[in-house]
């Protein structure tokens, strides 16, 4: 009896009628385990998405800050080890960051026309995680043009002058581009083309009054990575986003199933009047999502690019999302980058460079078949972020092919170790921090014949 009257009052705090409160009580902890782990792998992805947002325009103490919401965010360098916002940062292409909050009206943005050879892209992720559209090089091509994004709740007329509509599920969108950057002396002509990103609300790009804008929301701090896998403050977390992204159609059984642990847009859970029992479930269900989350990334071997898309391609695989978000979160989908990642070597010993050095080999004829660029990129674990060393190199790129030195044979041998492979060999020397690591290949816009599988990536391979 005192465990029911105990759950009524903590759910009638969270909004729910007497009628749902009384549901609540009968809650058994196998049920809110079972819920636990499901809006545990659901919300993983949000959390993680909304944390650097949180870092970029809203944390305006935060080492990471970068300006508010609405606004062109340009990075006129490339990634090194001190950029920690996200995991698997991108150290080949200048990026540029657009976090949108749609909830008052859309947003235009302008992207100028830039030469046929150089690479750009602009990816739409929303605060799912899903990838629901693509401007740039492969879509809309390099003429440039404006583009209207709207959020799921926009009924407005779409006014002339615009190239295309792109239409997202979620108020909050997290917008990653990439300039391709040749090399370091191309570096001015970047920031040139990033220097014509724009955007814009509607109302100033029709000239009319802005509407009223809306009551901005307390952003709720984020937890920490670590804190995220443990702690029931996640779900709080999760409420408080969830305002953002109207359930979807094909989620309302789901979210009727989450409201019975209290996880609903804008409501609260005092964690600490939750009964013991039930406290435990609910943290045994975050621990069997986390389990659930390794045994899929384990169980992938370095495959990841069906982890990334949009909602229809990936049909809710909401673990799948999950493992996304934890191996790179923002990735692109499969048609624009392929990311197959390095965890283990050719003998399936993780990779460690304390123990062992490492080689890659392209064969002769053999290199990346794309129509923009590879790269082979550095982590180390299990940070997942860029390796400081007395080098500043972070990867090897196609464009540095000109730099590297051929075998005998005409293949290409990267040298993967903590320490100088020797000067001859130095130019082809990704260097390794001392102990474990993971690789990251990037492959953008790749031909058929990679996305195929008829042409498959090298592996990694320790030195004798």
């Amino acid at each position: 009896m005192i465990r029911r009257s105990l759950l009524t009052l903590l759910f009638a705090s969270v909004g729910l009628s007497v009628q749902g409160a009384s549901a609540a009580a009968e809650l058994t902890p196998v049920e809110a385990r079972a819920i636990a782990k499901e809006a545990y792998v659901y919300g993983f992805p949000m959390e993680d998405s909304y944390r650097t947002m949180y870092a970029f325009s809203i944390a305006k103490g935060n080492p990471e800050y970068k300006g508010p919401f609405n606004s062109v965010l340009n990075i006129a360098r490339v990634f090194t080890p001190d950029d920690k916002a996200f995991v698997t940062p991108n150290s080949d292409t200048p990026y540029t960051f657009l976090g949108l909050d749609l909830r008052t009206e859309p947003i235009v943005l302008t992207l100028p026309a830039i030469e046929k050879k150089r690479y750009y892209v602009f990816q739409m992720m929303d605060l799912y995680t899903y990838n629901f559209d693509y401007l740039g090089t492969r879509t809309t091509g390099n003429g440039g043009g404006k583009f209207l994004i709207a959020g799921p709740r926009w009924k407005g007329q779409v006014p002339k002058g615009i190239t295309k509509v792109v239409r997202s599920e979620t108020e909050l969108v997290n917008v990653i581009g990439r300039t391709q950057l040749f090399n370091p002396a191309d570096l001015d002509k970047v920031k040139k083309i990033q220097a014509g990103y724009k955007v814009e609300p509607l109302s100033a790009f029709v000239g009319k009054e802005a509407p009223k804008a809306l009551v901005e929301p307390d952003w709720i701090k984020p937890l920490g990575a670590a804190e995220q896998r443990t702690s029931l403050e996640f779900f709080n977390v999760l409420n408080f986003l969830l305002q953002f992204a109207p359930a979807h159609p094909s989620e309302k059984e789901l979210r009727a199933r989450f409201a019975r642990i209290g996880v609903a847009p804008r409501k609260h859970i005092d964690v600490g009047a939750l009964p013991a029992d039930i406290q435990a479930a609910m943290q045994d269900g975050m621990a069997d999502g986390q389990k659930a989350i390794d045994a899929r990334r384990a169980e992938l071997g370095g495959k990841i690019d069906t982890l990334f898309g949009t909602r229809a391609y990936m049909k809710n695989n909401y673990l799948d999302r999950a493992v996304g978000a934890q191996v790179g979160i923002g990735a692109n989908s499969r048609e624009e980058a392929l990311y197959p990642i390095y965890e283990k070597d050719a003998a399936g010993q993780a990779l460690d460079a304390s123990k062992a050095r490492y080689v890659l080999r392209f064969a002769k004829g053999q290199l990346p078949p794309v129509n923009a660029f590879w790269s082979l990129t550095m982590y180390g674990l299990p940070d997942q972020l860029l390796v400081k060393n007395d080098q500043n190199r972070y990867l090897i790129n196609s464009p540095m092919l000109p730099d590297l030195k051929t075998d005998a044979d005409g293949g290409l041998t990267i040298y993967i170790q903590s320490e100088s492979p020797g000067k001859d060999r130095e130019a082809n020397w990704l260097p390794a921090p001392q102990g474990p690591f993971m690789l990251t290949m990037r492959y953008y816009l790749p031909k058929p014949e990679l996305l195929s599988g008829q042409w498959k990536s090298p592996v990694v391979r320790a030195a004798p």
